[in-house]
């Protein structure tokens, strides 16, 4: 089986050099892998201590920023190697101040893993929810380097709990501690022989927690909402617009909409303003303008949604009509802002508790949207009600970075 899969991830090596003549992303992936060993050659020496984590991508570095913060607090005379398997992390997070280098992580060959180890020569290991490397794993276990996964989360369909899936089963065996967000991970694990294991809960509440700490004021959008209800719209997609557009065309004037869109390409984002027939400027138009003037706001650059959400009456959070569902939901909750969703969510243990404690509401059509958004707007007694529900289930859950520390130390 193993000779199987390295026989398909060298077919993959190559096809991917193919694909990167034709996609901008997947040149990005490729290029970005091929200075990986040198840049660590340049960065750590024999006598480095390291501490690494991974993460798939921006979201699973989100998620393990606070515990990455904590071990560096911890061992501050350690180097922190963060590695990303996709481009949408890495090329948003390769400028990070928490970590030593961060590069991305080279395919998974034999070879490969053996000259990543021997280069940065880790203490710890650290991979974030997910990502389950054989050869990786394989060379962890034989150099018995202490391998941890941190909120992890396990769910019946995976291979691991199939009875052909003998071969990644095997590659759990080189995790020396799994902290899982939930009960049925736990079980899960539990059913194949993993007792090494506790519920750990979710770092990412950690993380939104944590932004409630800093300067989230933005003196543009300040000066946009001027005192106005505003509804934010965030990580939209295509299907998510077209029905927030016929909403936002036939809304009062008593309202702002501020959209950030998942997608922030030109002729997508010119596409979305032709469709607006309200007074509307792009964050990229915004120098030497009177943003209070104006009733919409298309953020088309990244970065600041977080931020933007602090100023948010209510929040729309993009991706619940699409696969596998909605954005992230735990940003505007930690605000303590009323949140507003597609049908798909479900596949989100933080989703589906907001919805049933009413906090955040799903709507599946125009007219569900129109009849939430308009009681919403007309009710500020119901938007704190459900706002205090959301910041209160933000706080409850917060403390799995210290579980792990605790455990570790």
């Amino acid at each position: 089986m193993l000779f199987l899969y390295n026989f398909i991830v060298y077919i993959a090596s190559f096809l991917l050099q193919i694909v990167a003549i034709f996609s901008p992303k997947i040149k990005l992936f490729v290029d970005g892998r091929k200075t990986i060993f040198t840049t660590l050659q340049s960065k750590i020496s024999s006598a480095d201590k390291t501490i690494w984590f991974h993460a798939a991508s921006l979201g699973e570095y989100e998620q393990g920023l606070p515990v990455i913060e904590k071990i560096r607090e911890k061992f501050p005379s350690h180097k922190i190697v963060v590695t990303f398997f996709s481009p949408s992390g890495y090329e948003v997070r390769k400028n990070n101040t928490v970590a030593d280098v961060t590069v991305y992580l080279p395919l998974d060959t034999k070879n490969n893993a053996q000259q990543f180890l021997k280069l940065v020569h880790p203490e710890m290991v650290f991979f974030i929810k997910y990502e389950y490397w054989p050869n990786y794993l394989n060379e962890l276990k034989k150099q018995h380097i202490k391998t941890y996964l941190i909120s992890g989360v396990f769910r019946e369909k995976q291979s691991f709990f199939k009875w052909y899936g003998g071969f990644y089963r095997n590659a759990l065996q080189s995790f020396d501690y799994f902290f899982v967000q939930n009960e049925s991970s736990k079980k899960l694990l539990q059913s194949i022989g993993f007792n090494n294991l506790k519920i750990s809960g979710d770092t990412r509440f950690d993380r939104v927690v944590s932004i409630l700490e800093r300067d989230n004021s933005l003196d543009f959008i300040e000066q946009f909402k001027n005192n106005t209800t505003t509804i934010v719209i965030g990580s939209s997609w295509p299907k998510d617009e077209s029905l927030l557009v016929n909403y936002i065309n036939q809304s009062s004037n008593e309202v702002k909409f501020i959209i950030a869109p998942h997608n922030i390409k030109s002729e997508q984002i010119q596409e979305l303003k032709n469709s607006i027939s309200k007074k509307t400027v792009l964050f990229s138009e915004k120098s030497n303008t009177n943003l209070s003037k104006y009733d919409v706001f298309i953020i088309d650059t990244i970065g600041i949604l977080t931020k933007i959400y602090s100023y948010a009456d209510i929040a729309y959070v993009g991706g619940g009509f699409g696969n596998p569902g909605v954005h992230n939901i735990l940003e505007p909750a930690t605000f303590g802002v009323p949140i507003v969703i597609g049908p798909n969510f479900t596949h989100f243990a933080e989703a589906t508790a907001l919805v049933n404690m009413t906090g955040c509401i799903s709507i599946s059509n125009q007219k569900e949207l129109n009849e939430i958004l308009d009681n919403l707007i007309q009710n500020p007694d119901e938007r704190f009600e459900k706002g205090h529900i959301c910041s209160t289930f933000v706080n409850m859950n917060k403390g799995a970075a210290d579980v792990i520390l605790k455990h570790i130390s």
